[in-house]
């Protein structure tokens, strides 16, 4: 007999739509949403909350283009940590005021980092004094965004 299919898969897709309709305009009302994802405001209200409790929606954000920031300087910045001081070193980094948000990463560096600071500069002295002096911490190779294209 074929295994029955479940309403997760309406739940799921209910919430995927939810959340690239977030995902495109973090501001938008929930009627905007409900519309986007073709469900009733009450609906998109059960599912935001539902996923900030269980910590999918971590946040909301502007978008930023670095460019017309003219008195703030961006940067990703990767950094390497000795796996035996991974844990620690990542609390403490989570506690530098300059950075915007860290990352897990499977690419180049261990830890991705968004780095904001007034100037290059201070950018470089987040980095030497900061992120650098953190014990752990190995190297921190930064790019600096320059302009957002999308």
């Amino acid at each position: 007999m074929p295994e029955r299919q479940t309403t997760t898969v309406a739940t799921d897709d209910t919430e995927a739509r939810v959340l690239t309709a977030l995902e495109e305009d973090a501001q938008a009302s929930y009627a905007d949403i409900a519309k986007r994802a073709g469900v009733s405001k009450p609906t998109v209200r059960k599912y935001v909350n539902k996923l900030e409790e269980e910590g999918v929606i971590v946040g909301y954000s502007a978008d930023v283009d670095p460019k017309k920031l003219s008195a703030e300087t961006i940067a990703i910045v990767g950094i390497e940590v000795e796996s035996e001081r991974f844990v620690e070193a990542t609390r403490r980094l989570r506690e530098v005021e300059a950075i915007e948000a860290l990352y897990t990463s499977s690419g180049d560096h261990t830890l991705m980092a968004e780095v904001r600071a007034a100037d290059g500069n201070a950018l470089g002295d987040v980095i030497a004094e900061e992120i650098r002096a953190i014990e752990g911490v190995t190297e921190a190779h930064p790019s600096v965004l320059q302009e957002r294209l999308k």
